[in-house]
C-alpha cells in the first residue's frame, strides 16, 4: 500500500511521475521484493482514470526492468555468495532460496530468468549478454501483461464496460498465455535437444579401436628358438 501510495503521489508531477516509476520499478527489479508489480498495476490504474499516459507507463516501465535487471545481476555475480553466506537468522532461508534457482537454472536453462531473482542469474554467473537479453524479454512480458490488465480493471471498475476497457485486460491475459506456452516449448525443444549434443560428443571422442594393438607386439616366433642353442654333438669327446 506504501508503494501504490508512493505512486498517487507523484501522478500529477508530470515527468517527475514517470521517473518515479522507473526508479520503483527497476528497484523492484533488482531484488526487492512486491515493488515492481504493485508500481506498474498502480500506476495503470491511475492511466486509466486520466492522470497518466497508459503508453509510457509502460514503455518507462519495461526499460526500468532492464535497467534493474542489470543491476541486480551485477549485485549478485559481485558480492551475491557472501550476501547469501552471511551469518543471520535467515542465513538457511537464502541459501535454500538461491539453492532453489540454481536448481531452476540447471533444470530450465535461460528461461530461469522469467522466474528467479536476477541476483540469482548473477550468482549462476550467466552471460551477461544472454542475461541482457533475456532479462528484458521477461520485464516486457511481465509490464505487457501486468499493465494492460491492471488498466482494463481499472476502467471496469468505474463502470465502463465497452472494447476500449475489456480489450486491455484480454491483451494483457493474452500476452501471459502466449509468454507461457512459448517457454513450455522452448524447454521442450531444449530437452530434446541436449540428448543428440550428448551422443555427438560421444561419436566424437576416440574409438576404443584406435589403441595400439596387441598383434603389433613382437612375435613369440621371433624370440630365439631352442633349435638354435649348440648342439649337444658339438661338446669335445671324451
Amino acid at each position: 500500500m506504501h508503494t501504490l501510495a508512493a505512486t498517487s503521489a507523484v501522478s500529477t508531477g508530470g515527468l517527475w511521475a514517470y521517473l518515479g516509476i522507473f526508479v520503483l520499478v527497476a528497484i523492484g527489479w533488482a531484488g526487492v521484493p512486491a515493488i515492481g508489480g504493485t508500481v506498474v498495476a498502480g500506476a495503470a490504474v491511475l492511466a486509466s482514470q486520466g492522470e497518466l499516459d497508459i503508453g509510457a507507463v509502460l514503455v518507462v516501465s519495461v526499460l526500468a526492468t532492464g535497467v534493474g535487471g542489470l543491476a541486480g545481476y551485477g549485485v549478485g555475480r559481485r558480492w551475491g555468495r557472501a550476501i547469501v553466506d552471511h551469518p543471520g537468522r535467515t542465513l538457511a532461508r537464502r541459501q535454500q532460496a538461491v539453492a532453489t534457482g540454481e536448481a531452476l537454472y540447471a533444470k530450465w536453462g535461460r528461461l530461469a530468468v522469467f522466474f528467479t531473482p536476477c541476483m540469482v542469474s548473477g550468482i549462476a554467473k550467466m552471460k551477461l549478454s544472454q542475461f541482457a537479453v533475456w532479462n528484458l524479454a521477461a520485464g516486457a512480458v511481465y509490464v505487457l501483461s501486468v499493465g494492460p490488465a491492471a488498466y482494463g480493471a481499472g476502467k471496469v471498475a468505474t463502470g465502463e464496460s465497452d472494447l476500449g476497457s475489456l480489450g486491455p485486460i484480454i491483451a494483457g491475459v493474452a500476452v501471459g498465455a502466449a509468454a507461457v506456452a512459448w517457454g513450455v516449448r522452448h524447454y521442450r525443444r531444449v530437452r530434446q535437444t541436449r540428448p543428440r549434443l550428448s551422443r555427438r560428443a560421444t561419436d566424437q571422442s576416440p574409438a576404443t579401436d584406435q589403441s595400439p594393438a596387441t598383434d603389433q607386439s613382437p612375435a613369440t616366433d621371433q624370440s630365439p628358438g631352442t633349435d638354435q642353442s649348440p648342439a649337444t654333438d658339438q661338446s669335445p669327446p671324451a
